[in-house]
């Protein structure tokens, strides 16, 4: 099972490499477009500023070679975001790939959510073995609204898509890495699709 992670230079790459070595997964690191082809599932990470993100993905090509994909990519936080049609963040064409546009939080809350928060309406053979209210690991102030392709609810302020999916396309706003064994779990039934 050959994993790889792009490293397009805006993710939290390392805790996700040990997140897949806990489960006896190596799982490779590349910014090589042919390499990243070859790969049996894909890793779209992304923690920091979404217009800059992009802009590092149109550098390398990336951005044209994420939506042709066709096995299985799973996007994490920001890399969910950018797998949108856009996002208020720094007012950014996303890749298109989930038909629905990310929103900031209002000042009516604490930004960025931070913490500890459940997932419920669970629809995908990704949470086969989480239970509906699991707990999972969330740092973000931007939020993808509500959509058909919502496989996972979050509340906070409002009703928001935690995990989406489109064919071969998976996207989940929390940390799956950093989510204790309900998220190794997740990452094995990534694995497993």
């Amino acid at each position: 099972m050959k994993v790889i992670i792009i490293d397009y230079g805006a993710g939290n790459i390392k805790s996700i490499q040990f997140a897949f070595k806990r489960l006896g997964v190596d799982a490779i690191l590349s910014k090589d477009i042919e390499e990243i082809k070859t790969a049996d599932r894909v890793i779209f990470p992304g923690v920091g500023e979404a217009s800059s993100a992009m802009s590092m993905l149109q550098k390398s090509g990336l951005d044209q070679l994420i939506p042709t994909l066709t096995q299985p990519v799973l996007g994490i936080c920001l890399g969910m975001q950018l797998m949108c049609t856009a996002t208020e963040e720094g007012n950014t064409q996303g890749l298109g790939i989930f038909n629905v546009e990310v929103k900031k939080f209002s000042s009516a809350v604490k930004v960025p959510q931070m913490g500890w928060n459940e997932i419920t309406q669970l629809r995908s053979p990704l949470f086969k073995g989480i239970k509906e209210k699991e707990y999972m690991y969330l740092v973000h102030s931007y939020y993808a609204q509500l959509c058909d392709e919502a496989i996972a609810c979050t509340n906070y302020e409002l009703n928001y898509a935690s995990a989406m999916q489109k064919n071969n396309f998976y996207g989940v706003q929390f940390h799956p890495e950093k989510s204790g064994l309900a998220g190794e779990q997740i990452l094995k039934n990534f694995i497993e699709l």
